[in-house]
């Protein structure tokens, strides 16, 4: 713990940049870390969600581009991700909005999802503006968590810790599957 109190006082702030070049990526982990860092003052927790928000924006909306401007081609290069692309936009042409709010939570379809929505007929304007949305809870959602239950990250064992990130998110996207198995519940019975 002494060596990432040294390391934050000194290089603290290119954490802001990694924590923006993560967020672009994906970055879950490290920005619960960060927000650990930011509880106990090594960081500021008002820039680190400033710096994740705009790094997932930037990093979806590039991803967008691609899947806007390559469309199918990029299978060519990539065949692998066909299948995965596929379902998104299955799902992005029903829950347009539900999907982009929660792909984010959903371990391992970031970045194929924003090319997906790229590639689908979204317009550009709701995308940027759900984009940002869903980029800010992002970025509160788990600097707070590092922030708000730091603590409790201390005690735990660094596998443990990943572990329980990935549970999370498997969560997350239950809760998203049961929820669209009510809606179209629900549906069926407004027939």
């Amino acid at each position: 713990m002494n060596e990432i109190r040294e390391l934050l006082s000194s290089y603290g702030q290119w954490f802001y940049l990694i924590a923006f070049m993560w967020a672009f990526l994906e970055g879950e982990t490290f920005l619960i870390f960060a927000g650990f860092a930011a509880q106990r003052g090594y960081l500021n927790i008002e820039a680190l969600v400033v710096c994740a928000w705009l790094g997932s924006f930037c990093g979806d909306q590039l991803f967008f581009s691609f899947g806007r401007y390559f469309g199918t081609r990029i299978f060519l290069r990539f065949p692998n991700i066909k299948s995965r692309v596929a379902k998104v936009t299955d799902w992005l042409e029903r829950y347009a909005i539900a999907f982009i709010l929660s792909y984010r939570f959903i371990y391992g379809v970031r970045n194929v999802s924003s090319i997906a929505i790229g590639m689908s007929d979204l317009s550009w304007r709701i995308f940027v503006f759900w984009n940002a949305v869903a980029a800010f809870i992002w970025a509160n959602a788990f600097s707070g968590f590092g922030y708000f239950f730091g603590n409790l990250i201390e005690h735990l064992p660094k596998t443990t810790l990943i572990s329980n990130v990935q549970q999370i998110m498997f969560s997350m996207l239950a809760l998203f599957l049961l929820f669209l198995v009510i809606r179209k519940i629900v549906m069926c019975f407004k027939k």
